[in-house]
């Protein structure tokens, strides 16, 4: 539920914005000053301030500059007689993002106040997108369709609806903040922040300002206040990537979080309430990292309500294929080729590749391939050496012995398929699809297995 702050000097108006607010179904606090305004955003966690412009000791310009400096990301629409539209317009150039003059509709106030709070989830959702870097690659983490991703799939449509933590597991690259992402835009948070904080590259001594902020003077740099990452993501998900990199006292510190679902940011003794789902993530199993106690096991406890392990590329063979389709195809648009597919023999290294580095590794493989490839099919001599080394040798540095009928196999049961999706499981049409006589298309999906 939408917290809205009402600051305005006559009680009157206090009280009828608040009826209304909560009628509308907002959540309403109030405040008689500037002072105790400015209070009350920093001590709770309001989505949308209605701010009078005409107050005394402190007027409303000056209170919006301060809301400004505190919560950036907070909007204020400013209440007004209608004498000073002129003024109000003015507090809009100065980051007011609307106005209401006095005496006020009360379908109009609130159809206002809604359209506010939608431009501001949607700016903040355009923030995230633009954050996110090589979005089309991220995508193309989540395809596949064998067993294992069917039962991952199955797992994220249980779990997503509900506000139960999610811990994640799977190496480097095996898309774990796509599949957080997915959780978050499944569940009823969507159109909240989703705040992905990777744990591994901010600096110990860092990671407490970066995650539950800070006033300013609270330590010699701290010249402004900061607002936290879980500050940020209240009402939506935060993603704590690479959780195992917390050092035990930050451990400590999430956990009372965790616990009581408030955080205090440093410098202050004002606890603030959450509304926050978690998700972690981790490259190691979290349950060795306890058991090695390199993880305190009551926040281990805490996190594991749910897990779902992702598993590496090289044991989805039977999604390689459908990976290097989407890969060409999005490398053909950033970089305008018309690249059609690889040659058999590439696909043979593709599929004997270990990929330590999963989907991210072979879609740089394929980006590369496609930039260098002067015709329309890629060739071995377009892949990098170490991909075609490290295919050749097997563990025991003896050359691997693969047959390039079971490749092109594969890649023959991916179109198969495509094909009979396309066609919504008709077969007929699925064998004029592929330009293949029925019977061999029948014979086809016998031999290959496909069901």
């Amino acid at each position: 539920m939408e917290k809205i702050l009402i600051i305005d000097d006559n009680e009157y108006i206090r009280y009828t914005l608040t009826a209304l607010l909560k009628d509308a179904g907002f959540d309403a606090g109030s405040a008689e000053d500037g002072t105790t305004g400015i209070e009350e955003v920093k001590t709770n966690l309001y989505s949308l301030v209605i701010l009078d412009l005409k107050l005394p000791k402190m007027d409303g310009m000056e209170i919006l500059k301060k809301i400004r400096e505190l919560r950036n990301n907070i909007p204020v629409i400013m209440l007004t007689a209608f004498g000073d539209i002129k003024s109000a317009v003015e507090a809009m150039k100065h980051g007011a993002q609307d106005f209401i003059t006095k005496p006020f509709d009360n379908d109009a106030i609130v159809m206002t106040i809604k359209k506010t709070l939608e431009v501001k989830y949607l700016n903040e959702e355009i923030n995230l997108l633009r954050k996110k870097v090589d979005e089309s690659y991220k995508k193309g983490e989540l395809i596949g369709s064998g067993e294992k991703m069917k039962e991952i799939y199955n797992k994220l449509n249980i779990v997503a609806p509900t506000p139960i933590t999610v811990l994640l597991e799977g190496e480097s690259g095996t898309g774990k903040e796509v599949i957080a992402n997915l959780i978050h835009r499944m569940s009823d948070r969507a159109g909240k922040p989703f705040i992905a904080v990777d744990c591994g590259s901010i600096p110990d001594t860092l990671i407490e300002s970066e995650l539950f902020g800070h006033e300013k003077g609270a330590y010699t740099d701290a010249k402004a206040q900061k607002e936290g990452k879980f500050v940020q993501a209240n009402e939506g998900t935060i993603f704590l990537d690479e959780v195992t990199n917390l050092s035990d006292a930050n451990q400590m510190k999430l956990l009372r979080v965790i616990e009581s679902r408030t955080i205090t940011p440093l410098g202050s003794n004002k606890p603030m309430k959450l509304n926050v789902r978690i998700i972690c993530a981790t490259n190691i199993k979290l349950s060795d990292a306890v058991n090695n106690r390199l993880f305190r096991q009551d926040l281990y406890y805490r996190l594991n309500e749910f897990r779902i392990e992702l598993p590496p590329l090289r044991e989805r063979k039977e999604d390689i294929p459908r990976f290097i389709g989407y890969f060409i195809k999005d490398a053909n648009a950033e970089l305008n080729k018309n690249i059609q597919s690889v040659s058999p023999n590439v696909l043979e290294k593709i599929l004997c590749h270990p990929w330590p580095g999963n989907a991210r590794e072979l879609r740089n493989v394929i980006r590369r391939a496609v930039l260098l490839t002067h015709g329309e099919i890629i060739n071995s001599v377009d892949i990098p050496d170490e991909i075609i080394n490290i295919s050749d040798i097997s563990a025991d540095g003896h050359p691997k012995q693969v047959s390039i009928t079971d490749s092109t196999s594969l890649l023959e049961k991916e179109l198969i398929i495509k094909a009979l999706t396309e066609a919504g499981g008709n077969k007929s049409r699925a064998a004029k699809i592929l330009n293949m006589n029925e019977r061999t298309l029948y014979r086809r999906i016998k031999k290959l297995g496909i069901s």
